[in-house]
């Protein structure tokens, strides 16, 4: 005899869909206006729910933007972890984590806006957070795995650094689109032109391998 399956509780579901609906609006109201300029007004109305539900699920204003920054980072870093490296030569490996890193960047403005945005709190809210350091580790843990290979293989320089290179590589994906307005008009030319962003990428790929690779 067939057991008949209990349906699953409606009110966890709402639970769960409520704070989602609240965090997709959140990072589209911090990520537009910054800490200051969000308003928890403006994203109960884009959530369509009442000022309690923010403060039920987050307490507060701080603690809902804690929560998008985490939520960003984390979405950067669970896709870092779906990168399958041990197929793949080490400098295959690095530069498919680099193909990876630009294209993240290129396809989240949203991502850039809110580190920018936290960059010039001097990272305020950041320090705040406890997920941080468990969201942020397991990228140099993977990049150390594909150094030590290069290394044995005789095909990347001795004493590169994780850090160091996640920070180059990063940069290299970062910077030309966080301040690709103020270059535009700088230099009378738009960064943000197909063409250009796709040599961008080839010198910066580039770098990457030139920097990495056994002289």
């Amino acid at each position: 005899m067939l057991k008949r399956r209990e349906p699953k509780p409606k009110a966890a579901k709402s639970t769960v869909g409520t704070r989602e609906r609240i965090l997709r609006a959140a990072v589209n109201e911090f990520a537009a206006k910054g800490f200051s300029g969000g308003r928890i007004e403006a994203i109960c109305t884009a959530a369509r729910v009442n000022i309690r539900m923010i403060y039920h699920h987050f307490g507060d204003k701080e603690g809902l933007y804690i929560a998008v920054l985490e939520d960003t980072l984390s979405g950067l870093r669970s896709e870092e972890l779906k990168l399958d490296f041990e197929a793949d030569s080490p400098m295959d490996a690095m530069l498919q984590l680099f193909e990876f890193t630009y294209e993240h960047f290129a396809k989240h403005p949203r991502l850039i806006s809110l580190l920018s945005g936290e960059n010039l709190l001097k990272a305020k809210f950041l320090k705040r957070s406890k997920r941080t350091p468990v969201i942020s580790s397991p990228v140099l843990a993977q990049l150390k795995k594909i150094i030590e290979r290069g290394e044995a293989q005789s095909l990347f320089r001795r004493g590169l650094d994780p850090l160091q290179l996640y920070v180059l590589i990063v940069s290299l994906s970062y910077f030309h689109l966080s301040n690709g307005h103020t270059l535009s008009v700088i230099f009378e030319h738009d960064i943000f032109k197909p063409d250009w962003l796709a040599q961008h990428k080839l010198i910066a790929r580039d770098v990457v391998v030139r920097y990495i690779q056994a002289l």
